[in-house]
């Protein structure tokens, strides 16, 4: 899969730091800070600031970032219309496969980190669906709004799309995922995920 702009800046999503916490905050904004908090505190921990414990700090982050990610929803929603043709086997396949894509798009830029800062600047709840407006301000003073879209189940509020400028991950992998699968196979794309996943 090419990467873009906007899927390149995942990482930073989830490692800036929050400053600044709307005062009409509620669940789904306390519980993605909570999660970017772990997350930061992995970072900064001078236990783990060892190259010898790179793997053991990407192993710790990828558990933080499981606790608020839904990965079946967002692979589900990625997939589409394919997604409902699948077996229950394919299906957790696919699951495993596209968090593990994603994980490798962005954790390998987890030392690029350099103290960007988000202003989580409301939420809208609808039901069990809520948005989460954040804005990143870069070293540069430069702004980029962006969105966390989250589901709500029984023990929390869960990720399941990232959108940037506009810009829907899910909706761009959407569109990868579909042109491959039209113009080839279903296997096709899972063997191209796997490919990706075991570049090194």
């Amino acid at each position: 899969m090419r990467g873009t702009f906007y899927l390149q800046r995942f990482i930073l999503f989830l490692l800036a730091v929050g400053v600044a916490v709307s005062a009409m905050a509620g669940e789904p904004t306390d519980q993605i800070k909570e999660t970017t908090d772990k997350i930061i505190s992995i970072l900064t921990d001078p236990d783990l600031k060892d190259s010898a414990r790179n793997e053991e700090k990407k192993k710790l982050i990828r558990q933080a970032v499981d606790e608020r990610f839904d990965w079946e929803e967002l692979a589900r929603r990625s997939l589409a219309r394919h997604w409902s043709g699948r077996t229950d086997e394919e299906k957790r396949e696919f699951v495993s496969l596209f968090s593990d894509l994603l994980e490798k798009t962005y954790m390998d830029k987890v030392d690029s980190y350099s103290g960007e800062t988000v202003f989580y600047m409301g939420e809208t709840v609808d039901g069990n669906y809520g948005v989460v407006n954040i804005k990143i301000v870069t070293e540069r003073n430069t702004e980029i709004p962006a969105e966390y879209r989250v589901k709500k189940k029984e023990n929390g509020w869960f990720i399941y799309d990232i959108s940037v400028n506009g810009v829907s991950l899910v909706n761009n992998y959407r569109t990868q995922f579909n042109s491959i699968i039209l113009k080839s196979s279903y296997e096709d794309l899972v063997g191209r995920l796997k490919a990706k996943v075991a570049q090194r």
